[in-house]
């Protein structure tokens, strides 16, 4: 049984789980901001406010020469905070989203990719449920969109279904983006100008055949909402190991990738092709992940017991958690 203690709690919704300069940054979208871990005094930590950013900060990275990049959700913009702490657009792909800007990977050469929802999620799902988004023709596509390391425009990719978390393999060679929507992992070719090309399946996560009944129209495809709506509920989503919609990831050891699963509270470790090498319980729905940069042995996960961001910010049970790996 894995060991999870509470690092941090009473945040809003927390998201975009990095770790830099050894230790843990993140984004809280209800609150706008950027944050990381700072000791507390007491021998625990808490969290230190490092930016605000226009409207709600999401995905967040840094330049090489170690500017904090930060996605603006609302505005679908990339702000840019500088060492004296001066905040500027960076970047803007309005023109090219179709709904809130969501997360930002920045690669080793300073190219930032960021995505977005596609359309707008919360209106869409204010009434229905999630599996609702699936009859034909199903929810609109997007793609992801590339800036230089000066903000300037690089250029979009295939369009892909609710592209969210990213990481980078292959020495720098392979993207891979989490379509959350669309239960799988997708990988692109990262290009000499930072441009990605050549998309393909890195990891399903749902099986095809159900993801072929969700997708259908007619009766089978009606009958298999009804049904994923069901599992959609909480009580009965924790109860199952399949789907896996994957949220925020992060690279984990051998070529591996731990994600962070938006249907249910755990953090599961997949092989290329899909093979689950490792699941991970916590309390609630788990957004993000990333682990320990120092000794690699602690899996930190950002936690919240609802996606509704009203809800969220009500509450403020947002929290980050700790997990032990053993092996």
């Amino acid at each position: 049984m894995s060991h999870v203690r509470t690092v941090v709690d009473g945040l809003g919704t927390p998201e975009s789980l990095r770790w830099h300069e050894g230790t843990l940054w993140f984004a809280d979208l209800v609150d706008g901001t950027v944050q990381r871990l700072v000791p507390d005094g007491r021998g625990g930590q808490t969290a230190e406010v490092v930016a605000s950013i226009p409207g709600r900060a999401g995905g967040i990275g840094w330049l090489p020469d170690g500017s904090l990049l930060a996605v603006s959700m609302d505005g679908c913009r990339i702000y840019r905070q500088t060492a004296d702490g001066e905040i500027a657009v960076h970047a803007d792909f309005s023109g090219l989203a179709g709904g809130e800007g969501n997360d930002l990977l920045v690669d080793e050469n300073g190219y930032a990719h960021v995505g977005n929802f596609g359309f707008d999620y919360a209106e869409r799902t204010r009434n229905e449920p999630n599996a609702a988004l699936y009859a034909p023709p199903g929810p609109p596509l997007t793609p992801l969109v590339t800036f230089a390391p000066d903000g300037s425009f690089v250029g979009a990719s295939a369009p892909v279904l609710f592209p969210n978390g990213m990481v980078v393999l292959d020495d720098g060679r392979t993207l891979v983006v989490a379509e959350t929507l669309a239960f799988r992992l997708t990988a692109f070719d990262i290009g000499a100008d930072g441009g990605l090309s050549n998309p393909r399946t890195w990891a399903p996560m749902i099986p095809a055949w159900q993801w072929k009944a969700l997708c259908s129209g007619g009766f089978v495809g009606a009958s298999t909402r009804r049904i994923s709506a069901l599992f959609d509920r909480p009580a009965i989503a924790k109860r199952s190991a399949s789907p896996i919609a994957p949220d925020g990831i992060a690279a984990g050891p051998d070529g591996s990738i731990w994600v962070a699963n938006a249907l249910r509270g755990e953090c599961v470790r997949v092989a290329e092709g899909g093979t689950v090498l490792e699941r991970h319980a916590v309390d609630q729905i788990a957004l993000s992940c990333v682990l320990d940069g120092s000794d690699g042995r602690t899996l930190y996960v950002a936690t919240v017991p609802t996606v509704d961001r009203d809800v969220a910010a009500r509450l403020r049970q947002g929290s980050l958690v700790a997990i032990t790996l053993t092996a």
